[in-house]
């Protein structure tokens, strides 16, 4: 495929497409649109091409593996020093440890490194011209659609970027979406989150992934490159108080607490710990007209569960899918949106759901303590559980193969249980309650 250029007008550029935000879900979105013949335009704010998103856990669900080949990114990131992982979860009743299946790991690999590797297979991509240091100001409109961009470079140039379709891929807060007027939906979080990287560490059981889920605090465990670990903890806000002097050594006491904790202290802290303290939920409408939101533009999430590296790629890829015939010209613009705005709710919707009513901070209610304390006793349970974790099925799937199977496996071990208590209790061998 030859090199696709902007056209050029009187005062500014025109493509097919114009991508704000060149992280990993407007990276995944231009290479997919300029591969399959698009002239894109990648904004990106920062001049610096070794720029990274510092505050991330860098897992990235199995769910979002099929992207990830898709895009021909999961070989150089292993060359770059990806770990391959699963994930074990520990719960009340102990250790959730789905049997180990290598095609269906999860994959670490620093930000640092991570998004160089991808922005820079974005600007090599045919199609695809990336404009670093610009900011977009302002949204071209007309005829009730988006249109294009206004973009300013750290000189106060401004540029005129038109085109067919508008992506934003800017991220939390998205000011595409502001600028665009979507619908938009806020939903409470009640925890803070605390994490660093330590060397020499590495919890029981790596390369896989560990997670606490202590009911209602949490903390995590990510294995990474260079003999790396991410450890971070999300306690309720009404707990944050002791990290606010020290953060590094609450950090530490807090994973040093932790149930069969991790080696912490044999280990070093590399650089300083991280803290953020908002991480309000954030649901825009994806699609208006001429307009389309990817990753965390679309739908900023709960962090605890892992999900937004992979839903950026994912995203990106529906989108892609969805508007490339409309952008080639063989159907129109808005229903190739419509397409997006459907198989992003189908996805995602039900996820998003669970995902606020947790976030709030609350304690685990009775269905989800019988099917995490099943998780940890019964490998079909833990199964499906781990397959829901990832992202692979949906809510209601899980619930119905993975409720009733708990609550059988809940029924055999108090039976078991009685059954042991009628024999070794003396003298009730023969009693009608010892029958039962």
């Amino acid at each position: 495929m030859t090199q696709a250029t902007a056209v050029e007008t009187a005062d500014g550029r025109d493509y097919d497409a114009v991508v704000v935000g060149a992280s990993l879900a407007g990276c995944a979105t231009a290479i997919l649109l300029g591969r399959a013949g698009a002239r894109v335009a990648l904004v990106e704010q920062r001049t610096d091409p070794a720029a990274y998103k510092r505050i991330c856990s860098h897992y990235i669900q199995s769910s979002a593996l099929p992207a990830l080949e898709r895009l021909g990114l999961l070989e150089p990131m292993i060359e770059a020093g990806a770990v391959r992982s699963g994930i074990r979860i520990h719960v009340p009743a102990g250790w959730i440890l789905p049997p180990e299946d290598s095609s269906l790991a999860g994959v670490n690999l620093r930000r640092e490194l991570l998004d160089p590797l991808i922005r820079s297979t974005a600007a090599a991509t045919p199609g695809v011209e990336l404009l670093a240091g610009r900011t977009v100001e302002e949204l071209i409109c007309a005829d009730g659609a988006v249109q294009g961009v206004v973009a300013r470079d750290t000189a106060g140039e401004r540029l005129r970027l038109t085109a067919r379709l508008v992506v934003g891929a800017d991220g939390r807060g998205s000011r595409i979406a502001k600028l665009a007027g979507v619908r938009s939906r806020r939903v409470r979080h009640g925890r803070v989150a605390y994490g660093a990287y330590f060397q020499g560490a590495p919890p029981a059981g790596a390369p896989t992934a560990s997670l606490w889920m202590l009911d209602p605090d949490m903390a995590a465990a990510f294995p990474t490159d260079g003999d790396l670990t991410f450890y971070a903890v999300m306690p309720v806000k009404e707990r944050a108080g002791a990290f606010r002097e020290d953060p590094g050594a609450a950090l530490v006491e807090a994973l040093q607490a932790l149930p069969d904790a991790p080696p912490v202290a044999a280990g070093t802290m590399v650089g300083k710990p991280q803290g953020k303290l908002d991480m309000t939920n954030e649901a825009n409408v994806p699609v208006a007209p001429g307009l389309a939101l990817v990753g965390d533009a679309a739908l900023a999430i709960d962090p605890l569960w892992g999900v937004g590296c992979g839903w950026a790629l994912q995203s990106a890829e529906w989108l892609a899918d969805s508007v490339t015939p409309a952008l080639l010209g063989s159907e129109p613009l808005a229903r190739g949106l419509r397409r997006y705005r459907r198989r992003h709710r189908r996805a995602l919707r039900g996820h998003a759901v669970m995902m606020y009513d947790y976030a709030g901070g609350r304690r685990f209610r009775p269905v989800e303590r019988m099917l995490f304390s099943a998780a940890t006793h019964d490998a079909g349970v833990a199964r499906i559980m781990e397959a829901f974790g990832s992202r692979r099925i949906g809510p209601a799937r899980m619930m119905l193969t993975a409720t009733p199977r708990a609550a059988l496996a809940r029924l055999r071990r108090r039976l078991g249980g009685l059954g042991r208590t009628s024999v070794s209790a003396p003298g009730r061998e023969g009693s009608p309650r010892a029958a039962s």
